[in-house]
């Protein structure tokens, strides 16, 4: 009798592992690929499944994307220029089977071949497009990418290059490539307020040669504006003021000299009107 409680007793817990090995269970974003001795039998939907235990293997297989970091590679660029080049690929499974039949370690082996490609294709760019054109650079290994995974049951949604490590003497030469250029597009601009300058200034000379008491008007405005700082010291351009009042009766000597020699045609004689002497020159004898 007590031998026959142990052997329903023994029978039970081999009932209980059995069922327990039998039972298997699949998430929602997974798919169960079952084997039997070896051979592919199918694919398994998310639920509770059941397997002959000890004959039927089933191996679960993620579908969600996966993040996979491409370490730092050291790169020459088309331009003989070593860098260093760090990336992130997303890729998921879209076929179970292929996953696991088609390849062993389905992240090792897109993890290589990322690396390689990515040395690849920024080997064929040079330093300049590597930093400006990195979007054409993720679709090139991207594509590359999903050509060879296609076959492994495996679809790369999205490379991003990730860092771009320049040497240090490339990074001296990019400021003073980049503060040359500055400086150019200063001294162009600086060009051109100057040729504007120089247009507006003439325009302005142009004006006041017509109208000659613009000039007076235009000092008087630059008195207002000194005043405006509240100076007590106004230092006003007096020779330049004498100058032209003495310019002024030169010619209104000139106009009335000219004046009388309509009013006497007949009268041939020249005058010639001298402007007064200036301060510490030589009389003439």
């Amino acid at each position: 009798m007590g031998v026959l409680i142990v052997v329903l007793i023994v029978l039970a817990v081999l009932a209980l592992v059995g069922l327990a090995m039998a039972v298997k269970i699949v998430r929602q974003y997974e798919k169960g690929v079952l084997f039997r001795f070896g051979r592919l039998i199918g694919v398994r939907e998310p639920g509770l499944r059941l397997i002959v235990p000890f004959v039927d293997v089933l191996h679960r297989v993620s579908l969600r994307i996966v993040t996979m970091p491409i370490q730092s590679q050291g790169i020459i660029t088309r331009d003989n220029v070593s860098v260093d080049v760090s990336a992130v690929a997303y890729y998921r499974v879209v076929d179970a089977v292929k996953s696991v039949i088609a390849v062993e370690n389905v992240s090792a082996a897109i993890n290589q071949i990322a690396q390689t490609t990515l040395r690849k294709v920024v080997g064929q760019h040079t330093l300049d497009e590597t930093l400006s054109e990195t979007d054409r650079i993720n679709v090139d290994i991207r594509e590359i990418l999903d050509i060879t995974t296609t076959d492994w049951g495996v679809e790369v949604t999205l490379v991003e290059l990730k860092d771009i490590q320049l040497p240090e003497s490339m990074k001296r030469a990019m400021a003073r490539q980049a503060e040359a250029e500055r400086e150019k597009r200063a001294k162009i601009i600086s060009a051109e307020g100057e040729s504007m300058a120089a247009a507006a200034l003439g325009d302005a000379s142009d004006t006041m040669m017509a109208h000659p008491l613009a000039l007076q008007l235009r000092n008087l405005q630059s008195l207002v504006e000194i005043g405006v700082d509240k100076n007590s010291t106004v230092v006003f351009p007096a020779p330049l003021m004498s100058t032209i009042g003495e310019l002024g009766t030169f010619l209104a000597r000139e106009t009335a000299a000219a004046a009388q020699r309509d009013d006497n045609p007949a009268d041939t004689t020249m005058a010639v009107v001298l402007p007064p002497p200036v301060n510490g020159a030589a009389k003439p004898s």
